[in-house]
């Protein structure tokens, strides 16, 4: 752990008294009491439609954002990008059903496809009616980092978005404007110049970090999370944590792993682990948990209802899971479907969980000699037929590369595709 970014006290995150208080943080820069779980709403629960079609399931989202607030959860994350555009209107409809002082709402200019003047302008303006609201309390410049202060620039300078965004957050219509970053260490460095310059005042930054990542980032372009909070706590910009569980990852994480997390914590989740963590950290305002269920959401209220902050002792322990964790064959997806839809049809996602997920639960077939070799091969070949259908399986990837610049996580992903296209001719042919 860099010495500079060792957790230190904090008076402000105190849990209150009384069983199952929510731990909260006030923001420095403004005073708002945060709950150190916020609720990312790029997982909400899905169900078919009667045409077939993958929609929120609105009631499950009440019944969860309902007994959210009742339980101190006050910061809900969203986007106009999320699942394909119903995300902002679903936590609208949820929210709206509550007094507006009793939660903080952040979303996002998430425009990628389309940054014209215009088109941005138009997504911000959607997003007051999706979210029924009149003013956004943290409004996010979407995933910037890759391609640099080029790409920036592209995205919100010389569309007149900056000028125009100051002017709405002057007019009181944005409380605080900040940034979510996914990119490489120069490209972060620059950013933070600009802010040092007095170029652009960033409110607050939301950065990937977990105990990953912390120091062994993946990718081909992500930043070690250290690095990024060392920098962010010494200009003290409050930090808004995304992916603290890996997409999942840190939740379902191999078999020896979790025995070893279990014979330390056996009354507490896995999951556990990786939130604590991030709350140990004194300058993090806010951890989002993509939340798909009442389970995860009782469990998390429950971390930072009876919240411990993590000893030196066990941030070290987690360096020893983060180090075991490179060791297995998993693709760094979080499962947040950026990349879909994929042109020809590939379910991307699914088919990187599906292999995910056999490592992590230790029926991945490996060779010949491997015990139980072909009880695992067909458990592994008929449960990739049920997870994701024939003709949106990995051998039918064409290589196009559409995906490629709107993964956040900088996977190669055809590369992958293709990796885990022949691991399953294999197992077919008895080849492995």
């Amino acid at each position: 752990m860099a010495a500079a970014c060792a957790p230190k006290n904090s008076q402000s995150s105190a849990p209150a008294e009384g069983p199952e208080q929510m731990l909260m943080r006030e923001n420095p820069r403004n005073g708002d009491k945060v709950s150190v779980l916020g609720f990312g709403c790029m997982r909400w629960p899905m169900i078919k439609d009667a045409d077939g079609k993958d929609v929120i399931d609105q009631e499950a989202v009440n019944e969860m954002v309902d007994y959210a607030l009742a339980h101190g959860v006050n910061y809900f994350d969203t986007s106009p990008a999320y699942l394909q555009g119903q995300s902002e209107k679903a936590a609208g409809e949820a929210l709206s059903r509550h007094p507006r002082e009793s939660y903080f709402i952040a979303t996002k200019l998430s425009n990628f496809g389309d940054r014209s003047t215009e088109g941005s302008i138009k997504m911000y303006h959607d997003s007051f009616t999706q979210l029924k609201t009149d003013y956004f309390d943290y409004y996010l410049l979407h995933s910037i980092g890759r391609g640099g202060k080029e790409a920036f620039n592209k995205r919100y300078v010389e569309n007149g978005m900056i000028d125009f965004l100051l002017k709405e957050k002057e007019a009181g219509r944005i409380r605080n404007l900040g940034f979510s970053f996914h990119g490489a260490q120069h490209e972060f460095d620059a950013f933070m110049e600009m802010y040092d310059k007095g170029e652009m005042h960033w409110d607050f930054c939301q950065i990937e970090m977990n105990y990953v990542d912390w120091t062994h980032a993946d990718g081909i372009r992500n930043v070690n999370a250290d690095y990024l909070y060392a920098e962010l706590d010494k200009r003290e910009i409050p930090i808004v944590i995304m992916e603290p569980l890996l997409g999942g990852r840190l939740a379902n994480v191999p078999e020896g792993i979790a025995r070893q997390m279990k014979q330390r914590e056996p009354d507490l989740s896995i999951a556990s682990w990786a939130f604590r963590f991030c709350g140990t950290y004194p300058r993090v305002l806010c951890t989002l948990s993509g939340m798909t269920s009442m389970d995860p959401l009782k469990d998390n209220i429950k971390t930072f209802g009876h919240f411990k902050p993590l000893t030196e002792e066990e941030l070290a322990f987690l360096e020893q899971m983060a180090v075991q964790m490179k060791e297995y064959p998993l693709v760094n997806c979080t499962d947040c479907k950026y990349c879909m839809p994929c042109p020809w049809g590939i379910d991307i996602p699914g088919v990187f969980q599906h292999y995910n997920k056999a490592i992590t639960e230790g029926t991945y077939a490996q060779s010949p000699e491997q015990q139980d070799y072909a009880k695992l091969k067909k458990a592994y070949l008929v449960s990739y037929d049920r997870a994701v259908a024939t003709v949106r399986q990995a051998d039918h990837c064409i290589n196009c590369g559409d995906c490629l610049p709107r993964c956040p996580q900088s996977i190669a992903i055809p590369k992958q595709l293709r990796r885990i296209a022949e691991y399953v001719e294999a197992l077919k042919q008895d080849t492995l």
